[in-house]
């Protein structure tokens, strides 16, 4: 047992502290990287097959597939890592429970206020981390996958898109329908577009239709042979039917400029709107931080387990209480959204219901069985 004089620890006890505290953080930086990896290999697996399948259609660059996916899991990255922190202080403190490691700490002199103050300085500075991507990173990722988006809209290539599907583009006011292709692939059989602008439709039936390039401007168009065009308003002012040989349609070709969009505006300009999306959005992004620190603190007690238990005995109550956090958390932000609640409480219940949460855990415990 490590001496001390009166309440200050000696030098080599200090050093001993030192040593569990950098014991103790890998014991969880260790399943933290191995959880997160994971967590991002699925998030990439099921964004991939999405985008991978809209560039097999047509409708995205394959060259857009990497820069997307990584805008995406930056975006992702707010909240896979608090989950990420909450499940490694979990598991790995619950290892040093299973093998009786804690027990030996607690007879060298290490008190539990030790492993806590551990836990909440790592858990504070993934916070700072979480909320940098939260308030910084977070709209500015959201601002270049919209722009990216916004691209491959106004870039459309008609000979791209497969037979037998419909395609929606510019926020569902444009489809395009293709019944079959040829077997040279340059010209498609039983075309099919709708536009909406200024509350006029405008569809387009023709029996074939091919794009061509200007090889000089490197504007392409659109020739319809042998079809119809009708021109249908709102309130029936404007209604005709023409019907074509040859229609040549320009795609034209200019820089997007996306509307705004909460997700990508700065967090600044989010602080001094009253708009209920607005306020939604502002706290969400604070909150992220907030959670990453209540929940590394919330694996605490959940790892406490005996070596007949197993180091993953509280795994599966510890997804379920994230489970139920999180969707509260969705609820409580789609409420602020539509107006069923205000800035205050806001979204801030949740939080205070899962401080409440960790704080009542420790206090019901014995002090001295908290982490044994």
């Amino acid at each position: 047992m490590p001496s001390t004089v009166g309440t200050q620890p000696t030098r080599p006890f200090v050093e001993f502290l030192v040593i569990i505290n950098r014991y103790l953080t890998c014991e969880i930086i260790k399943p933290l990287l191995a959880v997160c990896s994971i967590l991002i290999i699925i998030f990439v697996s099921y964004k991939s097959d999405r985008y991978l399948a809209d560039v097999v259609e047509g409708l995205l660059p394959a060259n857009t597939v990497i820069s997307l996916l990584f805008l995406k899991v930056t975006i992702a990255l707010e909240v896979l890592l608090p989950i990420t922190l909450y499940l490694s202080v979990v598991i790995g403190l619950g290892r040093l429970h299973t093998d009786s490691e804690m027990t030996a700490l607690f007879a060298c002199g290490v008190s539990p206020n030790t492993v806590l103050k551990n836990v909440f300085v790592f858990s504070l500075l993934l916070a700072i981390l979480v909320g940098t991507l939260s308030l910084f990173v977070r709209p500015w990722a959201y601002e270049k996958s919209y722009l990216i988006t916004a691209q491959a809209e106004t870039n459309f290539d008609f000979s791209q898109i497969r037979s037998g599907h419909f395609y929606e583009q510019q926020h569902g006011n444009r489809v395009v329908f293709i019944d079959h292709r040829n077997d040279s692939k340059t010209s498609n059989n039983g075309v099919f577009t709708l536009t909406e602008r200024n509350n006029v439709v405008q569809a387009i039936f023709a029996k074939r239709a091919h794009q061509e390039t200007d090889h000089v401007t490197g504007e392409k168009t659109i020739v319809f042979v042998d079809g119809h065009k009708y021109t249908l308003s709102r309130d029936g002012s404007r209604d005709r039917m023409i019907r074509f040989g040859t229609m040549t349609t320009r795609l034209k070709k200019k820089e997007p400029k996306p509307e705004y969009k909460r997700k990508a505006a700065p967090t600044l300009q989010l602080a001094s709107s009253t708009a209920p999306y607005d306020v939604a959005e502002f706290q969400w992004r604070i909150s992220t931080a907030i959670s990453t620190i209540l929940l590394g603190l919330l694996g605490i007690p959940l790892s406490q387990t005996s070596p007949r238990q197993g180091k993953y005995a509280k795994m599966l109550t510890a997804v379920i209480i994230f489970a139920v956090y999180y969707n509260l958390s969705a609820i409580a932000r789609n409420w602020v959204e539509q107006g069923v609640i205000g800035p205050i409480p806001g979204i801030w219940w949740v939080n205070t219901l899962l401080a409440c949460t960790v704080v009542l855990w420790f206090l019901l415990s014995p002090r001295e069985a908290q982490l044994r």
